[in-house]
């Protein structure tokens, strides 16, 4: 019996462990949402002092260990994934939403209805979601969800140069695999630029290569090229001059065969993902062939996607139908160091968005924010659909599910209501970085959505606004 009561003890602290790791996950997110929100300085364990408003980057680097508070932290992560963006949002309602079945608990509502009554809110606003969603949207609405996503993510200065170059990434590229963002540091955000086609962060490997190749044909190598050691140790007794240049010059024989073998595919631009040898680097130049080397694994898969090359494994695969083709390959040097340009590529798809930035703190928050951007802008042009924002998709869901809660019959009422609690803490948060009395701005939107469900906080005005009309 004893033992039985310990155990009971022992599962109550770990709910209630469970409940207040969610408490402190929406109040530590809670103020960094909406463009309004601040940031928060974080020192990692790698000494490095990142300043942040972004909710996955802030989970990430806490380093969570709690079960409770690390589930909420790989759900953020899997909305990252998923879309790029809301992972803030992800994170306090998963936060709220154990807040209030604490509520619950205290009022002895049994934890398996509570879980009933949040899977029916769940499936309740899904099927809302459909019907409050805005559907065929134009060019504008989605240069609109774009600024959106840039708000508040030290970019808004220069969201309408951001977003543009995010929206015509997005209707040229028709896939998210098809964008690449590259970075480029001592340059203003004003030169940030969309390039058809790819941008390395590689120089070209030596002087006397050349710079710039038109009509490039392009060896993806996905293998070194230079001979490989033995795996084990090997020794030889040499007697005679004779014997040490055969020994010296066999693997030279073999780097001879790979640059015969790259010269018959007919290969000018070689962009390899490992290393050059030395010979090799060589003969390239006197062959007059462009290389590049230390490539990361995405770039190469990039590239393979933009030029319609072959990532070739070895040597033995390199013949002239896995090179991949482009107009131009040339290198451009600026202050921090050189870029290379693939342009004209057979795959129109393939963009690449260039973000310039004065500093590195500068250019990571601007990547961030272009990352969130394209992932909303990109589910919204390939679902066509949208909610308005500003709280107002999260009031309309919250008025019905209590307008629902009334036909339930059980207990499951009450979690319902409480997931439609947890919904209103996002205008309310909106509201309280706003500076705005969140009180006064819950009740005006409440009314306001007797009239239509488009009613948000327009944080530019502090009033409650049509947003769709807004923009």
């Amino acid at each position: 019996m004893e033992e039985a009561i310990n155990n009971r003890k022992q599962g109550l602290r770990a709910q209630e462990a469970n409940i207040q790791a969610g408490q402190l996950i929406y109040n530590l997110m809670k103020s960094t949402l909406g463009p309004k929100g601040m940031d928060k300085m974080i020192l990692n364990s790698a000494g490095k002092i990142i300043i942040t408003n972004d909710g996955v980057t802030i989970l990430n680097e806490m380093q969570i260990g709690q079960p409770a508070a690390k589930m909420i932290a790989e759900a953020a992560q899997t909305q990252e994934e998923e879309i790029g963006d809301g992972t803030t949002t992800v994170a306090m309602l998963a936060g709220k939403l154990l807040e209030n079945a604490g509520e619950l608990i205290k009022k002895n509502v049994h934890p398996t209805t509570i879980s009933k009554g949040y899977i029916l809110a769940m499936k309740k606003c899904k099927e809302l979601l459909e019907e409050l969603a805005i559907k065929d949207l134009s060019e504008d609405q989605l240069r609109s969800i774009s600024s959106t996503a840039l708000t508040g993510k030290g970019a808004e200065e220069h969201k309408d140069l951001l977003s543009d170059l995010v929206v015509r990434a997005v209707i040229q590229a028709k896939e998210k695999e098809n964008v690449k963002i590259e970075r480029v540091k001592g340059k203003s955000i004003e030169e940030s630029e969309l390039i058809e086609g790819m941008v390395l962060p590689n120089p070209v490997l030596m002087e006397g290569m050349p710079k710039k190749v038109k009509h490039a044909k392009i060896l993806l190598a996905d293998f070194d090229l230079q001979v490989k050691n033995p795996e084990m140790d090997i020794q030889a007794q040499v007697t005679t001059p004779e014997q040490l240049r055969q020994f010296t010059n066999s693997d030279r024989d073999d780097l001879d065969l790979m640059m015969e073998k790259i010269k018959s595919s007919g290969a000018n631009v070689i962009i390899c993902q490992k290393g050059i040898d030395d010979y090799i680097q060589q003969r390239l130049v006197e062959e007059g062939i462009m290389a590049i080397r230390r490539i990361a694994k995405q770039d190469m898969d990039q590239l393979a996607l933009a030029t319609g090359g072959t990532l070739c494994p070895s040597i033995d695969n390199v013949n002239e139908e896995s090179l991949g083709k482009a107009e131009l390959v040339e290198e451009e040097k600026n202050k921090e160091g050189s870029l290379t340009y693939v342009r004209g590529c057979p795959n129109k798809n393939a963009v690449c968005i260039l973000l310039c930035g004065t500093t590195s703190h500068v250019l990571d928050e601007i990547r961030r924010a272009v990352t969130d951007s394209l992932g909303d802008v990109f589910d919204c042009y390939i679902d066509k659909k949208a909610v308005p924002g500003g709280g107002a998709i999260e009031m309309a869901l919250s008025k019905r599910l209590i307008e629902y809660s009334m036909e339930l019959s059980g207990r499951e009422q009450l979690a319902v209501r409480k997931f439609a609690d947890a919904l209103e803490s996002i205008p309310e948060a909106l509201a309280d970085n706003a500076g705005l009395d969140s009180i006064n701005i819950l009740t005006e939107m409440r009314n306001q959505h007797q009239k239509s469900s488009n009613y948000g906080l327009n944080l530019f005005t502090n009033k409650i606004e049509d947003t769709l009309k807004a923009g």
